[in-house]
């Protein structure tokens, strides 16, 4: 079903305010890249955790919002201010899934917003309780997300599994991920209880947003793609009724030996799909992030905290 609910777009930046590496003396930047400015007294943080700002230019329109929140408490809320980031103009954010990779630094973010009441759009298995992980026989519980938690940040929450427009039009939440192909089958190690018995978590509430840029395509953003980065993309090109993808960044989540047998697989459906531009980051993986950069050298770019992505229509 194609949903008309994504405007064309003139230009789309996307500011990295945490993500697991950082090379403070890189020397890359270029016209589409922007890298942290070099700091001697107070350092960028990488951490295994991932937040962005997103912002879309329409004629004289400039509209802003945050997707996701960082790992701990101060980790991305420090950053914004060391690279001296206003977030006074968000006006809506999204949670890509309720893990705390992605919402653990939520409180210092939104005071950084200064505002009441801006919409936040989640899928409502967020706020699915008791989830873990197995890990060779240990179970590691994950730090729940509450609805108190989020309304305590000073957020109106929006709970939906569709897809639903934001910033009047210029983004689109996915809501829940059909998986459809034969090769990504979700997140294995993930289990929640409930009434006292032990399930498998389909982790559901993974999402990401969706940007059409003017002339070029869709710009994909995910936060871990349990899902599946592929399935995400042919789903957002599906609502969308777009068939030209410009950029895919996010994580890609094919770290650690589950996963690993995906990258040739995950590739080479990228490699059809042919974005533009490709930025792994966060639960991707080095072995993966170094097969992409291999295999797509002229679309690959390597992000890092404090990254600014300029993309002009």
């Amino acid at each position: 079903m194609v949903l008309n609910l994504l405007n064309e777009v003139d230009r789309i930046t996307i500011q990295t305010l945490q993500d697991n590496y950082i090379d403070i003396s890189a020397p890359d930047s270029n016209a589409i890249v922007t890298r942290g400015a070099l700091q001697l007294k107070t350092s960028i943080l990488a951490e295994h955790g991932f937040s962005v700002i997103v912002k879309t230019m329409k004629g004289d329109m400039m509209r802003s919002m945050l997707f996701d929140f960082g790992f701990s408490e101060g980790g991305a809320a420090m950053n914004a201010v060391t690279l001296g980031i206003d977030l006074q103009s968000v006006e809506a954010a999204v949670l890509s899934h309720g893990h705390i990779d992605h919402f653990g630094g939520m409180e210092k973010l939104t005071a950084l917003i200064g505002k009441k009441d801006i919409p936040f759009v989640v899928h409502p298995a967020v706020f699915r309780t008791h989830r873990f992980i197995k890990v060779q026989n240990t179970c590691l519980d994950f730090p729940e997300f509450t609805r108190e938690k989020a309304k305590a940040a000073g957020f109106k929450i929006i709970e939906t599994s569709d897809p639903y427009p934001l910033l009047e039009g210029d983004v689109l939440f996915l809501g829940q991920i059909p998986r459809k192909n034969d090769f990504e089958k979700g997140f294995p190690l993930a289990f929640f209880k409930e009434n006292g018995f032990e399930k498998p978590d389909p982790t559901e509430d993974d999402t990401s947003i969706v940007m059409n840029l003017k002339g070029k395509g869709l710009v994909v953003i995910s936060g871990c793609a349990h899902s599946g980065i592929i399935n995400t993309i042919h789903h957002a090109m599906e609502v969308t009724g777009v068939s030209q993808v410009y950029l895919v960044m996010g994580g890609f989540h094919l770290s650690g030996t589950l996963f690993e047998p995906l990258i040739n697989r995950t590739t080479e459906e990228l490699k059809k799909i042919n974005p533009a531009f490709v930025i792994p980051t966060h639960c991707t993986g080095h072995k993966a992030i170094a097969n992409i950069e291999k295999e797509m050298p002229a679309q690959f770019i390597l992000n890092m905290s404090g990254t600014a992505l300029n993309i002009p229509g």
